[in-house]
């Protein structure tokens, strides 16, 4: 059992998005930059105080151990990270692998997979940007066609989106992959959903959760997807470098191996994770950020996040020249929010916001359409946000 954020309150007990003693206290568990008001928390999660603590423990340890370290006590505590992320996930630990990162998950899969020339991959516009390349490049590679579909900011309801990844299916299409939680807009898919449709057209399904994992408060059989890549190093508050693989266990021997290997069994996942000397401390460090999730509460931190974005965009969406991206329905986003000032470049609108707010995003692209992210994390106050607010007003007066 984790320690509890607060006395009051024990680890993972139903809590108020807006109970100011207790997000008070998750706050007190975080050490940010006192330089700026860093709302771009979506590129990577700041680790809590205490997973930044035995990250620093577990280095020294390997550093001082150097191989023995590595050859004699990291096997098993591999064995009881994967273990714990298992529990964490709800699938089996041989359907898991722990790589650096969501990118490095994806390539694994994508590349490995068993295309034939001539096949067809359905993806959405709005997927991520490194996702995109490998599929371009891979299409060059082995002449698979690419079909795309255009999902609505602001859908109607999750049959819409449904029904133009249905349309868009062909005779050839092999797989589709969809994005859990969209990185531009914060529009959370439905991927359960456009799974099992895709399941009756017999067309894999690869899911992108480099955002959703401990945004949302899920598990990994609630998405039925046979392949998944996840960051740890996002939500989940592991530190930077970290990330997971899901495959289902009767889908492993599909997938060649990117890396070199022919030591493993093609049944064995570990066949995919040949990378040569990785450093532990990163991984050893997931338990300390499972624990520290298990202590705010699944339930609790998809509730704060969600409160967290509604308040500055509610504060914003009527606003001359403002245009938030992100759907109005809550139901529809998490942390992520986006937003557009009129006359003004996103990167121009980005920039102004630090020089003269000292208040940190980043500009993000759709195709045609161009957003400033906004992204608060679990540290982020409310009067952070209403500096955001005063800001926005003031650029777009």
């Amino acid at each position: 059992m984790p320690p509890p954020i607060h006395p009051a309150y024990p680890p993972g007990a139903d809590v108020a998005p807006d109970d100011d003693t207790f997000w008070g206290a998750v706050r007190a568990q975080f050490s940010p930059s006192p330089d700026f008001i860093n709302l771009e928390n979506g590129y990577f999660g700041m680790p809590a105080d205490p997973v930044r603590r035995a990250l620093r423990r577990y280095q020294d340890q390997v550093d001082a151990e150097t191989g023995y370290f590595l050859r004699v006590r990291f096997p098993e505590r591999l064995a009881r990270v994967k273990a714990a992320l298992a529990a964490f996930a709800g699938v089996g630990a041989d359907e898991l692998l722990i790589t650096r990162s969501a990118v490095e998950s994806l390539n694994i899969l994508l590349q490995g997979y068993p295309f034939a020339p001539g096949d067809d991959v359905l993806l959405a516009r709005h997927d991520y940007d490194s996702a995109l390349d490998t599929l371009q490049m891979l299409a060059a590679r082995k002449e698979l066609a690419l079909s795309y579909v255009d999902v609505p900011l602001d859908p109607d309801g999750d049959e819409a989106i449904v029904a133009r990844y249905e349309r868009a299916i062909a005779p050839r299409t092999r797989l589709l992959l969809v994005t859990h939680i969209v990185h531009r807009t914060g529009q959370v898919m439905p991927v359960a959903k456009i799974a099992a449709m895709a399941r009756r057209h017999g067309v894999d399904v690869l899911a992108d959760g480099a955002h959703s994992l401990a945004q949302l408060d899920y598990r990994l059989p609630d998405l039925g997807v046979p392949f998944a890549a996840f960051n740890l190093h996002k939500w989940v508050g592991a530190p930077l470098g970290t990330g997971l693989l899901y495959i289902a266990r009767e889908r492993i021997a599909d997938i060649a191996p990117l890396y070199g290997d022919v030591g493993h069994a093609a049944g064995d996942i570990d066949k995919l994770g040949h990378f040569g000397a990785v450093p532990p401390a990163p991984v050893m460090a997931i338990e300390d950020a499972l624990d520290f999730h298990y202590a705010v509460g699944a339930r609790n931190k998809e509730a704060r996040l969600r409160w967290l974005a509604g308040y500055w965009m509610e504060r914003v969406r009527a606003l001359p020249r403002v245009r938030v991206l992100t759907p109005r329905d809550p139901h529809r986003h998490c942390a992520i929010g986006s937003f557009q000032v009129e006359g003004m470049a996103v990167q121009d609108v980005a920039e102004r916001l630090m020089a003269q707010h000292r208040i940190f995003t980043v500009a993000r692209y759709i195709g045609d359409e161009e957003c400033v992210r906004v992204t608060p994390h679990l540290y982020t106050a409310p009067a952070d946000l209403d500096a955001l607010v005063a800001a926005i007003r003031q650029l777009a007066a």
